[in-house]
């Protein structure tokens, strides 16, 4: 099997620019440029540290849940973690292994806009884990 690695974690925040340059001052991270997905209504920085881990920070613009349409989806707070697993075959092998074996899939294998390929599916306990390449 290929290296597994987690890949980030995402925090969600209603004050994007606060947090981004707290991360950035405090823990000396480096910030990449905004990511806008104006369709959305979603916003994001990666924060990047010296050891290689990597915290995204997001914002959405309203807080209806995407899944639901709950007008109380959370608006701060833990969004999800991802893991890499080194290709997108092994991407797509995952999700198929886990779909089989009774795992929900949220979002199914795909090029996102900000250039990962990626698939979400919700662990026993209903939290989002991202599978990446």
């Amino acid at each position: 099997m290929s290296k597994i690695t987690i890949e980030h974690i995402a925090i969600l925040t209603n004050n994007l620019e606060v947090l981004k340059d707290f991360y950035v001052h405090y823990f000396q991270g480096t910030a990449h440029t905004k990511y806008i997905n104006p369709k959305k209504g979603f916003e994001s920085y990666f924060i990047r540290f010296e050891s290689g881990a990597r915290l995204e920070l997001m914002r959405y613009s309203s807080t209806v849940d995407e899944k639901s349409g709950d007008p109380g989806r959370l608006s701060r707070g833990y969004a999800h973690f991802a893991f890499s697993v080194s290709s997108r075959r092994m991407v797509d092998k995952l999700v198929e292994e886990l779909r089989a074996d009774g795992y929900e899939v949220v979002s199914e294998p795909r090029v996102t806009g900000d250039g990962y390929y990626e698939a979400c599916i919700l662990d026993p306990d209903g939290n989002h884990v991202e599978i990446t390449e």
